[in-house]
């Protein structure tokens, strides 16, 4: 769509109907902003041709970026320090069976049953081994989790999950050289500085209306951010490594917090998630979709073979080991990205990337759903403030 404006209007209308939308369904909006996006890609082909839906388009790409980028980044600032150092084993354990299980059980599905050859078969792995951070971060934040040691757990695990998958797309298929020695000197370098001068700067010069904390960590974001895709990462990797960095200092000012909350729930992630979903090839998934159904069947069944027996071995409940699974089988930012990268890169044809976001984006929908419906873990929730959100949920 040539006019930019009639462009943004399509966009935050169709973000208004999936908010309406998951109000009378009850439903996650993360959920059905991705579905909005299906549909709507399917429609406003159908009726006018899929340029006006400008997912592709440069402003739409940004903003879907920043969404996830901020919605990581806020992940990572509402850990708990304390309770994160005496739970780091958990989320260790949890987070690498998280990986590996669907990461090597994938990829012999993909060889072996699918018949695709070593590298495709390989990059399905990784693409379907991911956990969503920013789909997990919004589903606990509207059930209220993200206040619980139980949730701040979840998150801590998701993020290793995904840590681990970024590794091994570098080791199977990313060049290391120096820019990656760069990144990671650079890297290190931007988290100590930030963690010596964010605070004493916020006391020296915040609280003003001109919104200078804002500024000071998308400015942040945005710098760490290029240095990552500069060295060959992505840009959302070193977001939640800054949330962490800050847990102390942003974390603990919720007035900042919800700011931030405003801007990214109400402007940006809506890019985020209705982009996603209208990523999605209808045509060629239908035209294989038992391919499609043998994907996300074995990312969720080797999930659960990873991380349920870890969860059941910790002593969890059979209920928070089910909505544990659950969530640490949804996929989407990492998933999408490790597809994107096979893509551009020749490692798999316009078909099999059809199929791998199919399966990525389904299991952002499907495993959500069931863990919300069916295993909602409502002991965490009793003394929340949130028991609106919590009835909308369950």
């Amino acid at each position: 769509m040539e006019n930019v404006w009639f462009s943004a209007a399509l966009w935050l209308g169709l973000a208004l109907f999936a908010t309406l939308l998951s109000i009378w369904l009850r439903f996650s909006v993360a959920l059905t902003e991705i579905v909005v996006g299906v549909v709507a890609q399917l429609l406003v082909g159908a009726l006018v041709g899929t340029r006006y839906l400008g997912s592709d388009g440069g402003w739409v790409t940004f903003l879907a970026g920043v969404g996830s980028i901020v919605l990581t980044f806020l992940a990572g600032a509402e850990l708990d320090p304390e309770a994160f150092r005496k739970s780091w084993k958990e989320a260790t354990v949890l987070g690498l069976a998280g990986f590996f299980a669907p990461f090597l059980g994938v990829a012999a599905i993909a060889y072996f049953a699918l018949g695709w050859s070593a590298q495709p078969a390989w990059l399905a792995g990784v693409a379907l081994s991911t956990t969503s951070v920013a789909v997990v971060y919004a589903v606990l934040l509207e059930l209220g989790f993200n206040q619980t040691p139980y949730g701040k757990l979840i998150l801590a695990a998701c993020f290793v999950n995904d840590l681990a998958t970024v590794i091994a797309l570098g080791l199977l298929f990313a060049p290391f050289g120096p820019r990656t020695l760069l990144f990671v000197m650079g890297l290190t370098l931007g988290l100590w500085l930030l963690l010596k001068t964010t605070g004493p700067f916020f006391r020296r010069y915040g609280g003003r209306t001109s919104e200078l904390e804002a500024k000071f960590l998308l400015f942040a974001l945005f710098l760490l951010g290029g240095l990552a895709v500069w060295s060959g990462s992505e840009a959302v990797l070193p977001a939640y490594l800054i949330g962490m960095v800050l847990a102390g200092t942003v974390g603990r000012d919720h007035a900042l917090v919800r700011r931030l909350r405003t801007l990214t729930f109400g402007f940006l992630t809506p890019f985020y998630f209705i982009r996603a979903g209208s990523l999605v090839q209808v045509p060629a998934l239908l035209g294989s979709f038992m391919v499609f159904l043998a994907l996300l069947g074995a990312k969720m069944l080797t999930k659960f073979a990873g991380v349920f027996p870890v969860t059941r071995r910790y002593r969890y409940p059979r209920e928070e080991s089910m909505y544990t699974t659950l969530l640490m089988s949804t996929g989407l930012t990492f998933g999408t990205i490790s597809s994107l990268y096979g893509l551009s890169h020749g490692i798999i044809t316009q078909a099999q990337y059809s199929l791998l976001v199919a399966a990525v984006i389904a299991s952002a929908v499907v495993p959500t759903w069931i863990a919300n419906r069916f295993f909602l873990p409502h002991r965490h929730l009793e003394g929340l403030s949130q028991p609106s959100a919590v009835e909308a949920q369950a």
